[in-house]
C-alpha cells in the first residue's frame, strides 16, 4: 500500500507503486507459462485457476506497468496544456469530487469519463488524458473521483452510489460551469465501465428526481456486466460480494431501465472473460430493443484500447466523439 494525494485527500492505493505492479505481471506471467493439471470447472468450461487469471488483465497485458504509467505522464502533459481543472465537489466526502476541464464555448454538451481501475486503484487527475479530444472538439470534459473497494471496506455499493450522484450533479450543475445538461454523454473503463453500467440502470426519477434521460448516451470500454462469474474469481478476496450486490450491480440484469444508446467496445487482447462479458452484454441490449454497438480493438490489449478515446481519429475517440455530435 501507499498513499497518493488528490485535492488534499490521501487514499491508500494496492498496488498502486510501479514495484508491485512488476511484481503482480510477472507473476501471472510465470503461473500463465507454468504446465498444470486443469481443475473442475467453475465457471463454463474455465477452472478455478483459468478463471481467476481471466479476472487479472497482468496475465495478458505484459506492459501494463508502461501504460498505466504513461495515463499518469500524458495526464499532467494535457494540464501543462490547458491548465489545471477545476475542482467541484458533488458531494460531503473530501473524495467526492470532480475534475472539470472547460470547453472554451458557453451551453457546450458535457462528456464524464469513469476511470477504472479493478475497483481498488485509479484517481481522477492521472485520466486526464482524453480531455484535450473533448475541449477542442467544443465540450467539457469531467472525471469524478470515488471511494475505492478497500476504503469501503469491500463494499462496491458506495462506489455505485458516488458515481451515480457525480452524474446527477454535474446534471444539475451543468449551467454554473457553462454546460448543457440535456446534452450529457458517458464513458467509461474496466471497472469503471462496471460503474457506469450500473448508473445507467438508475432510476433517475424516483432517486433524483431527474429526467429518465441523463445520460443521452454511452460509451462502455472493457467493463463487467454480470458478477456472477467475477465473484468466483480471486476478486472475491478484497470484493465482499453478496447475494443483493450480485443482483443490484449486474447491468445485464436490468436492462429494462436502459435509456440510452450504447457502443460496448473490447480489446482483443483482453482477457477471455473480458471479451466474453461485453459480447454477451452487447447481445442482450440489442436483444431487449434497445440500441447498441459493438466494437473490437484489434491488437490492442485491455490498458491500451482506452487510449484511442483520446485521439479524435481513434477507435473509441471517434465514437465518443460520433455520439456527441462533434
Amino acid at each position: 500500500m501507499r498513499g497518493t494525494k488528490n485535492g488534499g485527500v490521501t487514499r491508500r492505493v494496492a498496488l498502486g507503486t510501479a514495484a508491485g505492479l512488476v511484481l503482480a505481471a510477472r507473476a501471472a506471467l510465470a503461473q500463465q507459462a507454468a504446465p498444470r493439471a486443469k481443475g473442475p470447472p467453475v465457471w463454463l468450461d474455465l477452472d478455478q485457476a483459468a478463471l481467476d487469471a481471466a479476472y487479472d488483465q497482468a496475465a495478458y497485458a505484459p506492459n501494463l506497468v508502461q501504460v498505466v504509467k504513461r495515463w499518469g505522464s500524458t495526464s499532467a502533459a494535457v494540464r501543462a496544456r490547458l491548465g489545471a481543472p477545476r475542482r467541484l465537489a458533488y458531494g460531503p466526502t473530501p473524495i467526492e469530487g470532480l475534475d472539470l476541464y472547460p470547453a472554451a464555448r458557453a451551453d457546450a454538451p458535457i462528456h464524464v469519463f469513469i476511470h477504472g481501475g479493478a475497483w481498488r486503484t485509479g484517481l481522477a487527475r492521472d485520466s486526464a488524458y482524453p480531455a484535450e479530444t473533448f475541449v477542442h472538439a467544443g465540450a467539457h470534459f469531467i472525471v469524478p473521483d470515488f471511494i475505492n473497494v478497500l476504503e469501503a471496506g469491500g463494499d462496491l455499493m458506495p462506489m455505485a452510489d458516488q458515481v451515480r450522484r457525480a452524474i446527477a450533479w454535474v446534471h444539475a450543475n451543468a449551467a454554473s460551469f457553462g454546460g448543457d445538461r440535456n446534452r450529457l454523454y458517458l464513458s467509461a473503463h474496466s471497472s469503471g465501465a462496471h460503474l457506469a453500467g450500473v448508473a445507467l440502470i438508475t432510476d433517475w426519477r424516483q432517486d433524483f428526481g431527474l429526467p429518465a434521460d441523463v445520460v443521452k448516451a454511452a460509451l462502455l470500454c472493457s467493463g463487467m456486466y454480470e458478477l456472477t462469474p467475477v465473484r468466483l474469481s480471486a476478486r472475491s478476496s478484497y470484493v465482499k460480494f453478496t447475494d443483493a450486490m450480485v443482483a443490484a450491480l449486474s447491468t445485464q440484469r436490468h436492462l429494462d431501465r436502459l435509456d440510452c444508446p450504447l457502443v460496448v467496445a473490447h480489446a482483443s487482447l483482453d482477457t477471455p472473460e473480458f471479451q466474453r462479458q461485453s459480447r454477451a452484454f452487447a447481445a442482450a441490449v440489442a436483444a431487449a430493443g434497445k440500441p447498441v454497438k459493438l466494437l473490437v480493438g484489434e491488437d490492442y490489449n485491455h490498458f491500451e484500447l482506452i487510449e484511442t478515446l483520446a485521439n479524435p481519429y481513434g477507435l473509441l475517440g471517434r465514437a465518443a466523439l460520433e455520439q456527441m455530435n462533434l
